[in-house]
């Protein structure tokens, strides 16, 4: 995980829901998804105890927990994890919450998790193969036996390929004041690229962009398999957005 990449979530906690159309909408939306997926995957009765290990703001451990799932969160950014604090609060959500890099789990106490997820392109950030599998291997460590890793990432065995300079604009109404958010990607080579996030608005004074920048490393499929086996997860498998119904493509994976 890059120093760029923390001081970046650091700098856009405060801002992180304005990505989307509708941050709460989006939540509901992610949680009505992932969280079947999850109980099928779990194969047992009652609560299910989730360790979202890349939480940010809480987009998705906010949604899981709206509908019944035990969830703790972690994040390496200090300013998401207490931005997630507050958004639980606010909902009246239990939610243990904690400063902690992927690549090591140690300072979370609870283990025994049934599920462990890593969604919104989180895996990216680490710098290469070894970090992959340091972080594959503290996951698996947080789960019960026959435990299951869900980690979604971009599309990268497409986008290396394609190059894609930039993603959007879209645009968003804020009771009737235009916000803009766009992508910028820098390809350093034919793996690595800096994201420039640009979010733009109308404030009524004038118009405000704010600006947030990280590396990412593109990640492809079968590494990414690779890297979970290596760190002994069994039977890892992906699904399309054609079959879950999300946004990108995810890994399924089980603790031995």
């Amino acid at each position: 995980m890059t120093d760029d990449a923390r001081t970046c979530y650091d700098e856009l906690a405060p801002n992180f829901h304005l990505i989307f159309e509708n941050w709460e909408a989006s939540m509901a939306w992610q949680a009505a998804r992932l969280g079947p997926i999850l109980q099928r995957e779990c194969g047992r009765p009652g609560p299910i105890r989730i360790l979202d290990c890349a939480c940010g703001i809480g987009t998705q451990a906010l949604g899981l927990a709206q509908l019944g799932f035990l969830v703790s969160g972690c994040d390496i950014s200090a300013a998401a994890i207490e931005r997630a604090r507050v958004e639980a609060g606010l909902r009246g959500l239990t939610l243990p919450l904690t400063v902690a890099d992927m690549r090591d789990l140690s300072g979370i106490e609870a283990a025994g998790f049934d599920a462990v997820i890593c969604m919104d392109n989180s895996l990216p950030h680490l710098d290469g193969a070894e970090d992959l599998v340091r972080a594959a291997t503290q996951m698996r460590l947080k789960l019960r036996p026959g435990g299951i890793l869900m980690a979604g990432i971009r599309d990268y065995d497409r986008l290396v390929a394609e190059r894609p300079s930039t993603q959007g604009p879209a645009f968003y109404s804020d009771q009737g004041r235009r916000r803009i958010v766009f992508q910028v990607w820098d390809w350093l080579d034919r793996r690595r690229y800096v994201f420039h996030l640009y979010i733009t608005r109308d404030t009524g004074a004038g118009w405000q962009t704010s600006h947030y920048a990280a590396i990412y490393r593109a990640l492809l499929r079968e590494e990414l398999t690779g890297a979970l086996m290596h760190a002994g997860f069994q039977h890892v498998r992906w699904m399309t957005p054609e079959e879950s119904g999300y946004y990108q493509p995810m890994a399924l994976a089980s603790a031995g």
